[in-house]
């Protein structure tokens, strides 16, 4: 029998309370704001009044390394955690905690750590002065900002979000999300997905994965840009019964002028077929179900059957800095009930609060989320989901991690915790058994990302 979650709706209010509108602008931002008070990505420079958030000075940057060498570096490695909190203290922190870990923590036992913060995030040079043309030349496409975009390429397109306009603002906050900076070419020896259902681990999918992102070329430009601003090419290495399978996806823009295409190869087929229903709610097999495929990275893909409402602004704690995850085992990650609080790290960021409602006429299993959006890296790092009646179903955090020679704070990996039956699944790079999951970046031949080549390449 289902209950109706009055602890949620609780949760939320207070959430709520707590937000406070960012400044109104006028119709045309100005770009200067990238140059004093905003950051060149449109973060805020200045600390918070108590100094648990620091200014903003730089980030974290290094010599760029050769394509050969992989990328990750463990940092912070020494320091301690302020404090602890779990259920028992849980009130005491409560307007610093999405419902969603709130209710980890009343019903399965979670606790997190928070370290002292770091505003780690970075950028090339040439991402910030494509971001502050973006300012005045990208567009929300007039049919509705949940088709996508226009006028913006090589850098955040929206840094300075229109909060006159709750519906804008919010278009403008789920595709700086979509095209957050990641690099622009990279390949990962293995990208595994697990679960863990019931208590018991499963590696339900591990893929090579090359990924190259057209919008962020540092050899294009808007005129020369193609559309879509990223393209992936998996393929399947574990466990035995999918190696051999492959996809390769492209994500556009603007779905208006041009839609989000899959392309697959299944084992024992013998052709690259598109793939059509590989989008939306629809269970994603990598997490045998546990995922729908837009859950990943909290949100991923087509956000066109939501309307997107911009909410607030607000103090949070958020996964932050976790370079620690990609040099872990994964069994020793995910435990029985949730990941392991002694290997997630946890600090205090500002994040944009974000609404999606789904848009009259269109049909999702899940009709409400909210979502929170890093200040600095555009991620989206906390989020829940809600069924028809109200209850929370799904919970989700993203871990990123700082690749300072990129320089980017870049996604390590991301949680999908099934509320209503305690399965939770994970997706991101981490140690497997044998397997190598070092990350390197470099550029890679667009080829790569053409299903022909996928179909050329293929043995059957």
């Amino acid at each position: 029998m289902k209950r109706r979650d009055l602890g949620l709706l609780a949760g939320a209010s207070v959430l709520a309370s707590k937000m406070h509108p960012a400044q109104a602008q006028s119709t045309v931002p100005d770009p200067n704001l990238l140059k004093t008070t905003l950051t060149p990505t449109g973060a805020e420079r200045a600390g918070n009044a108590d100094g648990s958030i620091p200014p903003w000075t730089g980030g974290i940057v290094s010599d760029p390394l050769p394509p050969d060498q992989p990328i990750d570096v463990l940092l912070f490695a020494d320091e301690q955690p302020l404090y602890t909190i779990d259920a028992s203290n849980m009130a005491q922190y409560q307007n610093l905690l999405t419902p969603g870990i709130q209710r980890m923590m009343t019903n399965f036992g979670y606790s997190i750590k928070v370290f002292q913060t770091h505003r780690t995030a970075a950028l090339p040079q040439y991402l910030y002065d494509n971001t502050a043309q973006n300012v005045t030349r990208a567009k929300l496409d007039p049919a509705g900002g949940r088709f996508g975009f226009t006028g913006a390429y090589g850098g955040v397109p929206f840094p300075i979000i229109n909060t006159s306009d709750p519906l804008a603002g919010g278009a403008q906050l789920i595709w700086n999300h979509l095209t957050t900076w990641n690099g622009w070419s990279d390949h990962d020896r293995l990208a595994p997905a697990a679960v863990v259902s019931q208590g018991q681990l499963v590696m339900t999918g591990g893929a090579e994965t090359r990924f190259y992102y057209p919008y962020y070329d540092p050899n294009g430009s808007l005129e020369t840009f193609d559309g879509y601003y990223s393209k992936a090419h998996l393929s399947f290495i574990a466990p035995a019964s999918m190696v051999g399978q492959e996809q390769m996806v492209w994500h556009s823009v603007n779905t208006t002028i041009q839609p989000d295409i899959t392309w697959e190869l299944l084992n024992g087929q013998g052709r690259v077929r598109k793939a059509p229903n590989e989008q939306f709610d629809t269970p994603d097999p990598a997490t045998n179900g546990v995922n729908n495929i837009d859950e990943s990275s909290c949100f991923y893909g087509n956000p066109s059957q939501y309307d997107w409402r911009y909410l607030g602004k607000q103090e949070m704690l958020v996964p932050y800095n976790n370079n620690k995850i990609v040099f872990t085992k994964l069994e020793d990650y995910m435990l029985p009930k949730f990941p392991n609080p002694e290997i997630t790290r946890w600090e205090k960021h500002r994040v944009w609060v974000l609404e999606a409602t789904l848009h009259p006429g269109q049909s999702n299993v899940y009709p409400r989320r909210r979502f929170y959006v890093d200040e600095d890296a555009w991620w989206i790092l906390l989020g829940e989901s809600y069924t028809s009646d109200g209850n929370m179903a799904k919970t989700y955090m993203l871990m990123n991690r700082v690749v300072p020679s990129l320089p980017g704070t870049i996604e390590a990996g991301c949680v999908t915790f099934n509320i209503l039956t305690g399965d939770y699944c994970y997706q991101g790079p981490i140690k497997y058994q044998n397997f190598s999951n070092d990350d390197f970046m470099g550029p890679m031949s667009p080829a790569e990302f053409e299903p022909q080549q996928m179909a050329a390449k293929a043995s059957f």
